[in-house]
């Protein structure tokens, strides 16, 4: 796991060597291992390097092909790279070191750009052909590794972090209003291609990207490869279309070959020189994931994060159950003043793009303490989104039921999940999703009545959010429609919190085997009677305790910020931002509805502790980048 970075200048001008370090050196957290630098005319492309596959100086990158025509910079993990290498060796192949970064690279030189196909793993890559001239970026299909980009006229600055484009451009940026809004609304970001910078995108999950140096007659053939052009000299096409392989894989028979598959896939993400761990929440998804490493006997290390007893967040009771299976489980402790005193640590981690809510803090804290022993991490990121795991799902699905016409079963589930939930939050979410477009947009503006009346009047008439989220035709649209446009800022603020401690997070329920084939299954082998996850907890029967695989509720990576935010210390500094010039001076904040708001939340009237998360990030976020 790596960082990877590099400068194209269109206009014929020699790359300064100084620029590339300056990229390199703002994502040294990635790889602390080391580094090297490629430099010709043009073009130069830097790396970091975090060594967990052979770890000697086989493994330095930027790495050429024996030809000396192709070199890769590379940063992810392609986990069959044995098996690929086998295959490449009985093709008169040779191979300097044990890394999957050369098996990638000869890979590509074998198959091109259907090497993709090939590979299973998470990965953002860049191939430079000396004698073409071109660069090929890719990322992998559900866009695990990040890769962003800025270009002009004169030049195309590419770098696994925005940070690093952050050293070159950030006197050229401008925040995307849009973006803005749509955080602060919906909760999203990270929704299509672009960023909260308007000069700033990023190569989609699934796509790949081509970008000529120079003037090349090769570039007319990539429209007969679906590529569209960007600009003169980028092109770009999706490599990956995760609905057409649903439709074409067969699904699993029963829960047996479910759990072989998941296995399958935990035991691939295994492959490591180094030592690996499970970040463990208590919920049923990384349970799932330490429970077949204790079926294999490994000893191991676990990170959880834990706030007290009765305390929102805190599921150290179902932790426990694993207490005598486990000889290493280690605990973090977070309590009222952590998140304060780390403030500007966490947010100046997190300082590209501001994050929806604190749920990163425990995360954050958990890969802390997980670097003082390991560098690789398994954990459950990815399950929800294609076994129904939001509480929301229910909703498109008591939807499809009714539209169907099926009442006995839409009443059947109704009841059930009455019974699980004890509330009556999934009709809520039926009667959210049945209701007219007009209706959610006047709903979502009226949980924000803080934003300026001109601000919101002014982009809530360009949002696209409702028609990539809500809209779905299924359930199973749905679930597409969370892994394209949903699951990609949870994938970001995993690979940011993880990265900064220089540690690779693995997620086994993203293997593309496992996603496609479940994505297939029957809505009834996912969410039934009223429970979530319904293949997932019948395959793991004998392998979790039962307190788990049976557990109703879900609780995740979240933290009791409700009540930190009531404390006087947090009053202090919540009140200081909303009076400042700055937050009046954004013009997107009223900041007497946000005083009055907060004065309800310390009242106990409301909840609003994501909404003033989103005020603290937000306007931390402008003040560094834009005032």
């Amino acid at each position: 796991m790596c960082g990877i970075s590099g400068i194209i200048n269109f206009d014929g001008q020699p790359v300064d060597q100084s620029s590339i370090n300056k990229m390199m050196v703002a994502m040294k957290h990635r790889g602390p291992d080391d580094q090297g630098i490629f430099l010709d005319k043009n073009i130069g492309l830097g790396f970091v390097r975090l060594s967990i596959i052979d770890l000697s100086e086989n493994g330095h990158q930027p790495m050429q092909d024996l030809s000396g025509q192709y070199l890769i910079i590379y940063n992810g993990e392609v986990y069959n790279f044995i098996e690929i290498r086998k295959k490449l060796i009985k093709k008169g192949y040779h191979f300097n070191s044990n890394t999957d970064t050369e098996v990638v690279l000869n890979s590509y030189i074998e198959w091109g750009e259907n090497c993709l196909n090939y590979f299973n793993g998470m990965w953002s890559f860049c191939i430079y052909d000396l004698k073409e001239k071109s660069l090929f970026l890719s990322r992998d299909r559900y866009g695990i590794k990040p890769l962003y980009y800025y270009y002009d006229e004169n030049k195309f600055i590419f770098a696994s972090e925005i940070k690093s484009i952050l050293k070159i451009a950030n006197d050229k940026l401008s925040p995307n209003q849009e973006a803005i809004y749509n955080y602060l609304v919906y909760n999203r970001t990270d929704y299509d291609k672009t960023t909260f910078y308007n000069e700033i995108n990023k190569v989609g999950a699934g796509y790949c990207t081509k970008i000529f140096i120079n003037n090349n007659s090769n570039k007319n053939k990539l429209i007969h490869d679906n590529y569209k052009k960007i600009s003169n000299n980028i092109y770009n096409r999706k490599w990956y279309d995760l609905k057409r392989r649903v439709n074409k894989v067969e699904t699993f028979q029963n829960s047996s070959e479910y759990k072989d598959l998941l296995f399958s896939s935990i035991d691939l993400r295994l492959r490591s020189d180094v030592p690996v761990g499970v970040s463990l929440s208590g919920g049923l998804d990384s349970s799932s994931i330490l429970s077949r490493l204790i079926d294999k006997k490994l000893d191991l290390n676990t990170f959880s994060a834990v706030y007290g007893e009765n305390l929102r967040g805190d599921e150290k009771n179902y932790i426990l159950e694993f207490n005598n299976l486990v000889k290493r489980m280690n605990f973090v402790n977070i309590g009222e003043y952590d998140l304060l005193d780390d403030m500007n640590k966490l947010l100046d981690c997190h300082s590209s793009e501001p994050v929806v809510d604190t749920s990163i803090y425990a995360s954050y804290k958990v890969f802390e303490e997980a670097q003082k022993k390991i560098k690789v991490t398994l954990n459950g990121q990815g399950a929800d989104e294609q076994l129904g795991g939001y509480m929301y799902f229910w909703g498109h699905y008591l939807k499809f039921l009714l539209r169907k016409g099926n009442l006995i079963k839409l009443t059947s589930e109704l009841v059930n999940n009455y019974k699980n939930q004890k509330n009556f939050s999934t009709l809520n979410f039926l009667l959210y999703y049945l209701s007219p477009e007009s209706i959610k947009l006047k709903y979502r503006i009226r949980s924000t009545s803080y934003l300026k009346k001109d601000y919101a009047e002014s982009h809530s008439r360009n949002t696209e959010i409702i028609n990539l989220i809500d809209n779905s035709s299924s359930l199973q649209d749905s679930f597409i429609r969370h892994f394209d446009h949903k699951l990609q800022h949870l994938l970001k603020w995993e690979d940011i919190n993880s990265m900064h401690f220089s540690i690779e997070s693995r997620l086994p329920f993203l293997d593309y085997r496992l996603v496609e084939k479940t994505l297939a299954l029957n809505e009834d082998k996912i969410l039934f009677r009223g429970q979530t996850k319904f293949i997932l907890r019948k395959a793991l029967k004998g392998y979790l305790p039962e307190k788990i695989r049976l557990r109703k509720d879900k609780v995740g990576f979240e933290t009791p910020a409700d009540n930190w935010f009531r404390s006087e210390s947090y009053q202090k500094l919540i009140s200081k931002i909303l009076n400042s010039d700055h937050f009046k001076k954004m013009e997107i904040i009223d900041h007497h509805k946000a005083l009055n708001l907060y004065d309800g939340h310390l009242m106990k009237k409301v909840n609003i502790s994501r909404e003033i998360w989103k005020w603290i990030n937000l306007d931390y976020w402008h003040k560094k980048h834009f005032s």
